[in-house]
């Protein structure tokens, strides 16, 4: 077999900064071997790896945490964070261990992470593990996530054991490769701020700056303009978890990425019944990170990353930069709420129209993703009931009420039912990962060792929009079974 892994060059930008910002570590080896459980190879496309880099004679061992090269330097990344509101002085990567970073053909670089590859001096009372049912779960929402156009570290393949680790029960050991092009938190600075530290934050937005905002050098004033561009992309990337209907769980301060990426997936979920109130962690008991709440929660973990910014930015200047966020926010969502109702034009009727479905179908806890996508069936012209988009709603008179109103919306636009529909259909999925279909892929990994499933939603999830005729049965209501599935932080 080849060894290419062992001839590629593994650069460690982040580790050339200084110890206080890390702690080199290896990864502990797993006690039994690894398997395979799955390669992606848009991801290893990502990477510049040629497509058959999983048979590798090394692959199997570099990223299940068995061997490193000797020209390599692993290391575990420092940062604070506010957890569920409360500062935590020092957190750090407990089970994740970043083995370099590599470059593409197009010049850009990708760091690589192992995520479950033993402990850290970060761990605390960790045992540095993951778990194979949360590995898959990262691994399929990741994929999702790309595949739904939204902002998000992604996962190159995931390696199994039967290691025993504890969690709430026995469980079997896993270890995801991870990638992004960084995996700097706004906790990455938040631990320089409390500590009295303002060389060290000055040090790490240099570095933020240098290698994935360079364009902000010709700007008055760089470390300001750092904080608009977190600002907006963290706006942005508001909006469309909103639109899709995605839940993020646990939004603590060190599971936000300077980067404005979908980064660390535990206890998600895409809304099924609408309901602005939805928790999707059982941990949550406060309802802190509900799915209405999620935009409220950018923007406070924002204004911890101003503050820990403050020794480079004045006060005012940081407040402004804030400012910037609601209208942001507000603006991505309602371009992109309408684009799903196939309307071009912002307005005050196009937003009536969007508040009042949104208030039938929370009466209704009608179906967020299959309402949506069914609603691009809708003829302008056509003054019968749309049958199965209106099966979904309980009132079914203030339904058809609005139904008319929004044809007559429809009509005062210069677009045919035809490419209006093509429209709407790019931005609506057809399939989400609903949390039954993750939980089916566990089960048949964990009970049977038959990892078909997630083969079959990795193919899925990619192009989310597509019919995939022979897959539609993942496009109908979940299962009565589905409502007992609870996933929380140990998820």
């Amino acid at each position: 077999m080849h060894t290419r892994l062992k001839n590629l060059n593994f650069s460690a930008s982040f580790a050339e900064l200084s110890t206080a910002f890390l702690s080199f570590v290896k990864p502990t080896a797993l006690t039994h071997p690894a398997s395979l459980v799955h390669f992606n190879p848009r991801v290893a496309r990502l990477l510049g790896f040629e497509a058959d880099i999983q048979h590798d004679a090394d692959f199997l061992d570099l990223f299940s945490g068995a061997k490193v090269f000797d020209h390599m330097q692993p290391f575990a990344m420092l940062y604070a964070g506010h957890q569920f509101g409360h500062y935590v002085p020092q957190l750090g990567d407990g089970r994740a261990i970043t083995l370099g970073e590599v470059s593409n053909h197009a010049q850009q670089t990708w760091e690589i992470q192992l995520k479950g590859s033993g402990l850290t001096p970060y761990s605390r009372d960790g045992d540095g593990r993951a778990v194979l049912r949360s590995t898959i779960r990262e691994y399929l929402c990741s994929e999702a996530m790309h595949g739904l156009g939204i902002p998000t570290t992604h996962a190159l393949c995931l390696a199994h054991s039967p290691d025993e680790v504890y969690r709430e029960q026995i469980e079997t050991a896993a270890v995801l490769t991870r990638v992004a092009p960084s995996h700097v938190r706004f906790g990455s600075f938040e631990v320089f701020f409390y500590r009295n530290q303002p060389e060290h934050i000055r040090t790490l937005a240099d570095y933020v700056i240098d290698r994935h905002y360079p364009e902000l050098r010709a700007t008055a004033n760089p470390y300001l303009a750092l904080l608009e561009s977190i600002v907006t992309r963290t706006a942005k990337l508001m909006a469309q978890w909103q639109c899709v209907g995605f839940a993020h769980g646990v939004m603590n301060t060190d599971n936000m990425s300077v980067l404005g990426l979908t980064l660390d997936y535990g206890p998600f979920g895409f809304m099924e019944a609408y309901d602005p109130d939805f928790i999707c962690n059982h941990s949550d008991y406060q309802g802190r990170y509900a799915f209405r709440q999620q935009p409220r929660i950018g923007l406070w973990n924002l204004t911890c990353l101003a503050q820990a910014l403050t020794p480079l930015i004045d006060v005012d200047n940081a407040k402004a930069a804030l400012e910037a966020y609601q209208p942001q926010y507000s603006d991505a969502y309602h371009q992109g709420m309408l684009a799903k109702l196939g309307l071009a034009t912002l307005s005050e009727d196009a937003v009536d129209l969007l508040n009042r479905l949104l208030t039938l179908m929370q009466d209704s806890r009608a179906d967020y993703t299959r309402t949506f996508r069914l609603l691009s069936r809708v003829s302008m012209h056509d003054t019968a009931p749309e049958t199965e988009v209106r099966d979904l709603f309980i009132d079914r008179r203030n339904f058809d009420t609005w139904l008319n109103d929004y044809r007559a919306e429809l009509r005062r636009q210069d677009v045919t039912d035809a490419q209006r529909q093509a429209k709407m259909n790019r931005c609506n999925p057809k399939y989400v990962l609903r949390n039954y279909m993750a939980q089916i892929a566990i089960d048949k990994a964990t009970r049977e060792n038959d990892y078909s499933e997630i083969d079959r939603l990795i193919h899925l999830l990619q192009s989310p929009c597509d019919e995939h005729p022979d897959l539609a049965h993942y496009a109908e209501p979940p299962p009565d079974w589905a409502e007992n599935i609870q996933v929380s932080c140990s998820s």
